[in-house]
């Protein structure tokens, strides 16, 4: 029997719960995804550094979590739920719970929280952590640009928000660099997580002509609606959105984009356990091992591949920014001169497309 095993059996007959044999307790480690565990998407990935938490730390940490909960009043009910359940530190795994986390860690100051993709940090005990994902877009723009024999490529949004908005331009530029002729269609799905709501977005994209197909939504939903075109005499491809969803290798899903994010959630919560943790804001990406490419798999022909090889290399050494003028934005105006390197701030707050997208960014 484990000695988590007979913590929880003490804890469920409300006896006196023992400290670790160092004199100390365990440390819980709290996370609220708002999908279920099992989207094979963005939470899975999540949970996936949750479980990796609890390999690296074994009876040094307890993890909790809560699925599905719906960013606004719910989050704020759910991880007040979590705080006076007496976590030391609370992971908030979406943009949307944004201040409903600054709204609870004003209300117990002695636990953490680390709020991901966000950018408020209005007390001393909220950090936030974030990933370059417009790195990894890059990638699957130049494989789109590739691939597509249409020159229509499609991108499922989520929500019109920064981080959503770098992934639409950072693909659409480098699938442009490799294929002039290309076109991107963008359509907003507005949830993060609705299986229906993204196959339908993905048929209507394959019923106007696209061919190659990116997301920013976490379910399989648009791989499944791809499957079922090609299923259908259909060519079409997709790319894996936060993690491999390799169930649809190597065809429609011939690369993916993977959120790694285990060392992070290894390093703060280690920082709780050995009380160095500080208030901070992370953004990191592939040189730091956060944003991955997976497999390419062999639907990718060489030529697409080692393109897309040098472009991981180069980002990953640090010689390559995904953002480098000459680029205009979607009226024509300069935005960044030839060489010029976008700089962090107006990529946080990015609300434009670049030049050669059309339509509008909803409000």
């Amino acid at each position: 029997m484990t000695l988590k095993t007979l913590l929880a059996g003490a804890m469920a007959f409300g006896l006196a719960v023992p400290a670790l044999a160092d004199g100390h307790e365990p440390v819980k480690a709290g996370f609220i995804y708002v999908g279920p565990i099992g989207d094979g998407g963005w939470t899975y990935q999540h949970d996936q550094g949750r479980l990796a938490v609890e390999e690296h730390f074994g009876d040094k940490v307890e993890t909790v979590y809560q699925e599905t909960v719906p960013e606004g009043a719910d989050a704020e009910r759910a991880i007040t739920q979590m705080a006076l359940g007496g976590a030391d530190i609370i992971f908030t795994t979406s943009f949307g719970y944004m201040d409903a986390t600054n709204a609870v860690a004003a209300k117990f100051p002695d636990v953490k929280f680390e709020h991901a993709t966000g950018f408020k940090r209005e007390h001393p005990n909220v950090s936030t952590y974030d990933a370059r994902f417009y790195e990894g877009r890059a990638v699957t723009g130049t494989i789109a640009g590739y691939m597509t024999e249409t020159n229509k490529i499609g991108y499922i949004g989520s929500f019109p928000i920064p981080e959503v908005i770098q992934g639409i331009n950072a693909s659409f530029l480098h699938a442009k660099k490799v294929n002039p002729d290309v076109e991107m269609v963008v359509t907003w799905a507005y949830t993060w997580f609705d299986p229906a709501k993204e196959a339908d977005a993905a048929r209507a994209m394959i019923d106007q002509g696209v061919d190659v197909i990116l997301q920013h939504t976490d379910s399989t939903a648009p791989q499944a609606a791809a499957q079922e075109a090609n299923e259908n005499g259909g060519r079409v491809f997709t790319f894996g959105q936060a993690s491999d969803m390799a169930q649809f290798k190597p065809n429609p899903r011939i690369a993916s984009i993977i959120d790694e994010w285990s060392p992070y959630y290894i390093e703060r919560v280690g920082a709780v356990i050995d009380g160095t943790w500080e208030q901070q804001a992370s953004w990191a990406g592939m040189p730091e091992g956060e944003v991955v490419i997976g497999e390419i798999t062999d639907a990718v022909p060489a030529e697409a591949k080692a393109a897309a090889e040098e472009m991981i290399a180069a980002i990953t050494a640090g010689e390559y920014h995904p953002f480098t003028g000459p680029i205009n934005k979607q009226d024509g105006s300069v935005w960044l001169a030839d060489g010029e390197v976008a700089d962090d701030g107006t990529l946080a707050g990015m609300n434009f497309y670049v030049e050669g997208i059309s339509g509008d960014i909803p409000n």
